[in-house]
């Protein structure tokens, strides 16, 4: 009996965040989410800290200049199991697509740059965290650990994704290569930061990083990257310097093949803000592995493989001695939603493997 491929549309979001504004950049995502669903999209894309926006601040300036920003950057983050929350995933269902969402995840006293993915049915398939805030990203940001790199069986295929320069660590791409993703979600802010100071931070290098990504991985890559809005530089440059250091614009969402091919015209120019699509048919993944697949055929286990430690980087783990009778549990993680913990991908049992 033959196989049934997915076949589907995808579509990456470009567009400027509602930045620092939670309540703001629910109303615009939503709207996304319904332009796309009404386009007929299957699965909605968006860039890197959508919710409320990155933080540019902390490129531009000393930490302490910066503070300025630090309250409203956390208490506009988003945190799981609340009622805005609940509205994003309400969203999803009402549309009858998968969600990939970009934010700063707000838990407790922390933040962490997190991707969230929400099924058709508005159930959370997984949350997971950047494994390695880049640069000056770790003034604000956390660190996920290896149960972040996993990919997941949807009705869409196995879904997974990675956030900016994550694509530029070797092993972690290849965690997720050998885990048969299919589809590739690589979330990314904007490409506007230092132009004609520091190439690697540039669309040229990036959006390599994205096609690259495609043809290792034999995989589709849907990679949605967010602009910078004039406002969002008159609200961050307060002078000439910053002015020079961070430019609106800086659009350039891409949807790539397995075969590294792009699979739509670019929304030009680079501050537009919209959504691009094309159909995906995962049918075509055959044909790219069959000349080279990663983790398959073309490599070699006998002379070089990936240790993949899954384990989740719990702070506290309770446990009891036997005979012993705990009490109550206190702290965060009592207090967390019924779906965030028992669920939530973040609480799988331990693993490490040899990945061949």
């Amino acid at each position: 009996m033959p196989v049934d491929h997915p076949r589907f549309r995808a579509a990456a979001i470009q567009a400027a965040p509602a930045f620092l504004d939670l309540d703001a950049g629910i109303d615009k995502t939503i709207a996304l989410i319904a332009e796309a669903a009404g386009n007929g999209a299957a699965l909605v894309a968006f860039p890197e800290t959508w919710l409320p926006g990155y933080p540019w601040f902390i490129w531009l300036d000393s930490p302490a200049w910066g503070m300025a920003f630090v309250q409203r950057y956390h208490d506009n983050s988003l945190a799981y199991g609340t009622p805005e929350a609940d509205r994003l995933a309400a969203a999803a269902r009402e549309h009858g697509v998968t969600v990939v969402l970009g934010l700063s995840e707000r838990s407790g006293g922390s933040l962490y740059i997190a991707q969230w993915i929400i099924g058709p049915d508005g159930q959370t398939i997984a949350r997971r965290r950047k494994l390695k805030p880049t640069h000056v990203e770790r003034t604000v940001f956390g660190e996920g650990d290896g149960s972040d790199l996993t990919v997941y069986p949807t009705a869409l295929g196995r879904l997974g994704g990675l956030c900016c320069w994550e694509h530029l660590q070797p092993l972690s791409k290849y965690a997720m290569y050998a885990q048969d993703e299919q589809v590739h979600v690589a979330a990314w802010p904007s490409f506007s930061l230092y132009r004609g100071g520091a190439y690697a931070l540039g669309a040229e290098v990036n959006n390599a990083a994205s096609q690259i990504y495609a043809v290792e991985g034999s995989c589709f890559v849907v990679a949605p990257c967010a602009t910078v809005s004039p406002e969002m530089v008159e609200q961050l440059c307060t002078d000439d310097t910053k002015r020079a250091l961070l430019l609106p614009g800086g659009g350039y969402a891409r949807i790539y093949a397995p075969d590294g091919q792009l699979l739509h015209e670019p929304l030009l120019p680079e501050d537009a803000e919209g959504i691009v699509y094309a159909d995906l048919d995962l049918g075509l993944i055959s044909l790219a592995k069959a000349a080279a697949d990663p983790a398959g055929h073309y490599a070699r286990p006998d002379v070089t493989r990936l240790l993949l430690n899954k384990t989740p980087g719990d702070r506290v783990v309770p446990f009891s001695t036997p005979g012993v009778e705990l009490g109550p549990r206190v702290g965060p993680a009592s207090d967390a939603p019924a779906e965030s913990r028992a669920e939530s991908p973040r609480a799988e049992s331990v693993l490490a493997v040899s990945v061949n």
